[in-house]
């Protein structure tokens, strides 16, 4: 878990991981040099339970480089993320851990969220393709996953070398592309993770370059990692994404996306 500035809602997302039925697991919280309170509640958290490993960047890295300097330290089979502001179903680890153990061929999968307010009222609930062949179809329009609610074969993860640091935003979807080329895609029908919306989330504050990057990610998937196919439904949808980051604001675009996606 990265945490910079999140002081907020921190409390929620340690206790929701520290709370999960399945018990046998480290708990790797990076602290990207936070402002605020963030560190001292990491540190708190540590001393009473040993399953965290906590560390400090010593300068701000930003998300991607924040995220592997955690895959370095983690020492599991496999790696499940989590987000400062979300909070985790109690029995997510466990349902996670036996559908991985039962899956083999799967190197990522995830599971349905429910999109919340800042009180973490459920406002709809956000399902994803279950089988590899129906992520694969989407993947050039949208997120396969949610990204706080994956958990990822380490192994896989460091074939491809982990997330591209050359990459600021939507670092996910190119690691998808890449592990998608030496293991198989997966979700699971269950909903596991509540995952909040507010003023301060990146998705609102950073809607415009995560975009931005999303789109960068595609097309160099398709020019580069080759293995999947761009369809012409694909090609033009991203052609008007393009020509809506002009003329519709990040605010609007989160909430059609998200009324999108409860009609898919």
């Amino acid at each position: 878990m990265p945490v910079y500035n999140g002081e907020k809602y921190l409390d929620e997302a340690i206790t929701s991981i520290l709370s999960q039925t399945f018990k046998d697991f480290e708990f790797v919280i990076v602290d990207d040099c936070s402002t605020d309170g963030s560190w001292k509640i990491i540190q708190k958290y540590a001393q009473q339970d040993r399953r965290i490993v906590s560390k400090r960047n010593g300068e701000n890295l930003r998300t991607t480089k924040t995220l592997n300097e955690g895959l370095r330290i983690t020492r599991g089979k496999y790696i499940a993320r989590m987000d400062a502001d979300d909070w985790s179903y109690p029995d997510r680890l466990e349902k996670q851990y036996e559908f991985m153990e039962k899956h083999p061929e799967v190197g990522v999968s995830g599971g349905a969220i429910e999109i919340c307010n800042k009180d973490l009222k459920v406002l709809n609930v956000r399902k994803y393709p279950l089988a590899d062949s129906e992520a694969r179809k989407i993947i050039f329009r949208y997120s396969p996953f949610a990204h706080p609610a994956t958990i990822w074969r380490k192994s896989d993860v460091e074939k491809v070398g982990g997330y591209n640091e050359r990459i600021p935003l939507s670092q996910d979807l190119d690691l998808y592309f890449r592990i998608g080329n030496v293991c198989k895609f997966a979700n699971m029908s269950a909903i596991l993770l509540k995952l909040r919306t507010h003023n301060d989330s990146s998705s609102i504050i950073k809607g415009k370059y995560q975009e931005q990057f999303a789109l960068y990610t595609r097309i160099k998937a398709f020019l580069e990692i080759g293995g999947y196919e761009m369809t012409t439904t694909d090609k033009l949808y991203n052609f008007l994404q393009m020509v809506s980051m002009v003329i519709i604001p990040p605010k609007i675009k989160f909430w059609l996306f998200n009324l999108l996606r409860r009609i898919i």
